[in-house]
C-alpha cells in the first residue's frame, strides 16, 4: 500500500522553507531553499521542488499547501498585498499553480498555517482556542476559536501584526501608524538599542540579545520597550478573546525570557484578571517549521474540498 504524504512551503522573506508531513503530522522530509527575487522564479523553483519530491516519493504526495506573506483573499484566491514580498500583489496564483501542480493544492496567509500547524502538532495541542504571534522581521499572527482556523469574512482575520499600539508610532508598511509590528519585531529592537546607546552601528537581532545577556544596559532596555509593546497587545487579546493559549513563536523568541517577561508582565496589568489567569502564555514549540507543518496539514484537511475544485 502506497504510503500517504502531504507537501508544505512555507514562503519567507528571506528563505523558502518545504518539507512532507505523514497522516499523523510527522516530518519525514525538510529543506530550504533562497527566497526568489520574482514571481517567476520563485514559480520556476516550485516546479523545480515538486519535480525532486515526486521523483523521490513517487505517487505518495496526495497534496500541497503553501503559506504566503500577505492578506490572502479567499473569494480571489490570490494575495491583495504582500508588504515584506510585494511581488505576490494580487498575482493570480491559483490558475499559475494548477499549471505547476498535477495534484490538489491549498494556499493560505503564513501566520494563519504556523497557528494551524502548532494548533494540531505543537504548543497548541488540545487547545481549542489560541492565539499565534510569530516575532522576527515582522510579526505574524493567527487565531484558532472553537477548534477552527478562524478567517474572517474574505480571509484577513488575524492581523493583529497591524492593531495600533502606539499612536505616536512609526509608519508601517501596511499603510497604518504605529502598528504592533513596528514596536516588536527584530528590525524594532535593534532600532531600540540604537536609540538607547547613541551608537551608529549595523547590528542584528541576535547581536543585541547577546548584549543583553552580557549586561549591556542600552540592550536589556530594547528589550523591555519591545516586551511593553508586546505585553499591552496580549492584554487586548486576552480581554477579547479569553484564548486558552496565546503562543509565541519567531526567531525573537528565541531571546527567552528577555522579551517574554516584560511582555507576561505588562499583560497582567492590562488584562482583566479572571481572563489572564485562564490564558496560557508560552513559546511555540515547532520553531521555523511550524509553517510549512501546517501548511501541509491544511492542504490535507482541505482534500475532499480540494478534489472538487
Amino acid at each position: 500500500m502506497t504510503k500517504s504524504l502531504y507537501a508544505g512551503f512555507d514562503l519567507g522573506g528571506t528563505e523558502l522553507k518545504y518539507g512532507l508531513i505523514n497522516s499523523s503530522g510527522q516530518l519525514v522530509f525538510t529543506s530550504q531553499a533562497p527566497t526568489p527575487p520574482s514571481i517567476e522564479s520563485l514559480l520556476s523553483l516550485i516546479q523545480e521542488i515538486w519535480g525532486e519530491l515526486e521523483q523521490e516519493y513517487p505517487r505518495q504526495i496526495k497534496s500541497v499547501g503553501f503559506g504566503f506573506a500577505g492578506f490572502f483573499s479567499l473569494k480571489q484566491k490570490r494575495i491583495i498585498k504582500s508588504p515584506n514580498y510585494p511581488t505576490l500583489n494580487n498575482f493570480p496564483l491559483f490558475p499559475a499553480l494548477k499549471k505547476i501542480l498535477p495534484v490538489p493544492f491549498a494556499f493560505h496567509n503564513d501566520a494563519n498555517l504556523a497557528a494551524y500547524g502548532e494548533y494540531l502538532y505543537g504548543s497548541g495541542q488540545k487547545a481549542q482556542s489560541l492565539v499565534l504571534l510569530t516575532v522576527g522581521t515582522g510579526l505574524g499572527s493567527g487565531l484558532i476559536l472553537e477548534g477552527e482556523l478562524w478567517q474572517g469574512q474574505d480571509g484577513f482575520a488575524g492581523e493583529l501584526g497591524h492593531i495600533t499600539v502606539n499612536p505616536e508610532g512609526l509608519h508601517c508598511n501596511c499603510g497604518n501608524l504605529g502598528c504592533l509590528e513596528t514596536e516588536v519585531s527584530a528590525p524594532a529592537l535593534v532600532r531600540n538599542y540604537l536609540t538607547f546607546s547613541g551608537k551608529d552601528e549595523d547590528l542584528t537581532a541576535r547581536d543585541v540579545y547577546l548584549m543583553a545577556k552580557a549586561g549591556d544596559k542600552a540592550a536589556s532596555k530594547s528589550f523591555e520597550r519591545c516586551g511593553y509593546f508586546l505585553g499591552i497587545a496580549l492584554g487586548i487579546i486576552i480581554n477579547l478573546l479569553n484564548p486558552e493559549k496565546i503562543i509565541l513563536g519567531g526567531g525573537v523568541m528565541k531571546s527567552g525570557n528577555w522579551l517574554l517577561r516584560p511582555a507576561v508582565t505588562e499583560a497582567k496589568r492590562r488584562s482583566i484578571s479572571v481572563s489572564f489567569t485562564t490564558c496560557e502564555i508560552k513559546k511555540a514549540s515547532l520553531g521555523n517549521k511550524a509553517g510549512l507543518i501546517g501548511a501541509a496539514a491544511w492542504a490535507k484537511h482541505q482534500l475532499k474540498n480540494l478534489k472538487r475544485t
